[in-house]
């Protein structure tokens, strides 16, 4: 499939998807959304794809947020199909069977923010920024930032974040857990590639099942959420990745894993 604001780099298991906006600070606009929708639903399909990193293009921003200058003639009902369609890309991305990882290279403001909580992982170069700024617009977050940053870094921080639209810098972003590590810049691809490919050697039935327990597990009261993670652990036992990970364990070698 060919892209117009996408570079795609396939790694064996792994792949690179770069947002190749750059003058305009990659800026998502629909047309980046439908692009990025159609990766997402491509490397789904793509048994050989474990994990899948998202950065920028150039040295300033991961994306700077939506294209402003798309939305601000919109009516209520265009905004609102916006948001929709973007809230249906990035819940795409966050219940994926594969990995995603965030390689957040400058501004991830806005929508940029947005798309990088809906990743599994984060990873900022030293340097970058976040923030949800939209109330500056006279708007609020609306593609899943209201709910996503919240569950990240607790409600009262994330209300702060909204209410004044302040950045706050990579370090700091770490410290709140709303990134998971930081990097040096020209180290960033580099460092998420490495984690990539730890993930991507291990048995994909006990990641696939990893995310599925967490993801689906918050939604859940706690008691609900320890039956469904026994469920799921269950579940494992019927795997060929199972008997083939604990028999390796025993007999002191490498595991040969099915998808592998």
């Amino acid at each position: 499939m060919n892209y117009n604001f996408l570079l795609i780099e396939r790694r064996n298991h792994l792949a690179i998807i770069t947002i190749n906006r750059e003058k305009a600070l990659n800026s998502l606009h629909p047309q980046t959304l439908a692009e990025l929708e159609n990766a997402v639903i491509d490397f789904e399909q793509n048994a050989e794809i474990k994990v899948i990193i998202i950065t920028g293009a150039g040295q300033k921003a991961f994306v700077a947020g939506g294209d402003v200058s798309v939305m601000q003639p919109l009516n209520p009902m265009e905004a609102r199909e916006v948001a929709v369609n973007a809230q249906r890309l990035f819940n795409a991305i966050e219940y994926s069977r594969k990995i995603y990882i965030a390689a957040i290279n400058g501004y991830a403001l806005g929508g940029g923010c947005e798309l990088a909580m809906a990743c599994d992982i984060r990873i900022a170069a030293e340097g970058a920024k976040l923030g949800q700024p939209e109330v500056k617009l006279g708007i609020i977050p609306g593609w899943g930032g209201t709910q996503r940053l919240a569950r990240l870094v607790g409600k009262g921080k994330a209300k702060e974040l909204m209410l004044t639209g302040n950045m706050i810098d990579a370090e700091e972003a770490r410290q709140l857990g709303l990134v998971n590590q930081v990097s040096k810049k020209d180290e960033l691809i580099e460092e998420a590639l490495k984690l990539a490919e730890q993930i991507a050697e291990k048995s994909q039935v006990a990641v696939q099942l990893i995310k599925e327990a967490v993801d689906n597990g918050l939604e859940m009261d706690i008691d609900r959420a320890y039956a469904y993670e026994a469920d799921l652990f269950g579940l494992c036992f019927a795997s060929h990745d199972q008997k083939e990970g604990m028999l390796a364990f025993l007999e002191k070698r490498q595991p040969r894993w099915k998808d592998c």
